[in-house]
């Protein structure tokens, strides 16, 4: 759900993008003094050690008509060769050439050598401050960037992140962990339950369910989130939705239960409001309760 912004964390985003853009000379057709623009230079970069087209349109949010342009444009000066594997015809592989792999490493030096020369003015404190406050505004805008939607619960971006809990869990758990013991489709779906599933950059990086327990409880179910997308506090945008989908749905109350090891995700819990309560399942698994009263819908 977009939340409501004020203008001035608008202007001040604005601020901030257009004084960087300039700082870092992506205005300049000669990006890092070499013979291209930042876009040309970027994409170089990402074709790295060999992508698909279908990847880099996804990866770097291009018109498909733009970025066979550029990559045309690319061929034409001898950096990047373009294949069609055996094994699926209906892709393009862009590669380096090895002039294309020449320009990348001194596009890589003159890089550095800018982000060096901005980093030395400043002490080791400062440098510091600086380096923090850049990984956080990278992690907030990651999860800025990162959408979470209701899918259809056998479909297959829900199966797969499905799959990657248990397996991730599996792994945790000293007994182990039976697949069998997942969500049926038909549990998270219709008018008693839900299933999200976020994405990044069209992937997706986490899940969590929602089903029916009683007539005004529901009870949240295998919140997930891929390893590479951990740390962004992605986890509670995700029970945020289920609440709010229970919620939707009539729901006055949550449950949930967490297994011994998953300590985070009790501190995630009790922080988001959970209280812990005796057991009410028969899930194998679990070694703690919680419960959350919510709100109810306004006009009720």
């Amino acid at each position: 759900m977009t939340q409501s912004v004020s203008a001035q964390d608008v202007r001040a985003l604005r601020r901030f993008n257009r004084y960087f853009t300039r700082r870092i000379g992506a205005l300049d057709d000669h990006y890092l003094g070499q013979d291209r623009p930042l876009g040309e230079a970027r994409l170089l970069f990402e074709i790295g050690d060999g992508a698909s087209l279908r990847e880099l349109r996804g990866r770097l949010r291009l018109d498909a008509g733009y970025l066979s342009r550029m990559v045309r444009a690319l061929q034409a000066q001898g950096l990047v060769r373009v294949s069609v594997p055996a094994e699926d015809s209906r892709l393009r592989v862009a590669e380096l050439t090895p002039a294309g792999r020449v320009e990348v490493e001194e596009q890589n030096r003159r890089a550095d050598a800018l982000a060096e020369g901005l980093l030395g003015s400043l002490d080791e404190r400062r440098r510091g401050e600086l380096t923090a406050a850049i990984a956080a505004a990278e992690r907030l805008l990651r999860l800025a960037a990162i959408t979470v939607e209701s899918v259809d619960a056998a479909a297959r971006d829900a199966r797969d992140c499905l799959a990657g809990y248990a397996a991730d869990i599996d792994a945790r758990f000293p007994e182990g962990f039976d697949p069998a013991a997942l969500v049926r489709p038909d549990e998270v779906s219709g008018d008693s339950g839900a299933f999200l599933v976020a994405y990044e950059e069209g992937r997706p990086v986490g899940c969590g369910a929602l089903r029916r327990l009683a007539p005004d409880t529901g009870e949240i179910r295998h919140v997930w989130v891929r390893p590479e997308a951990r740390r962004l506090g992605l986890a509670r945008r995700i029970l945020d939705g289920l609440e709010r989908a229970a919620v939707a749905r009539g729901y006055g109350v949550v449950r949930l239960d967490t297994h011994a090891v998953l300590t985070e995700a009790q501190a995630m819990y009790r922080a988001c409001g959970y209280t812990e309560i005796p057991r009410y399942d028969h899930n194998v698994y679990a070694a703690h309760w919680f419960e959350k009263r919510l709100p109810r819908p306004s006009g009720d």
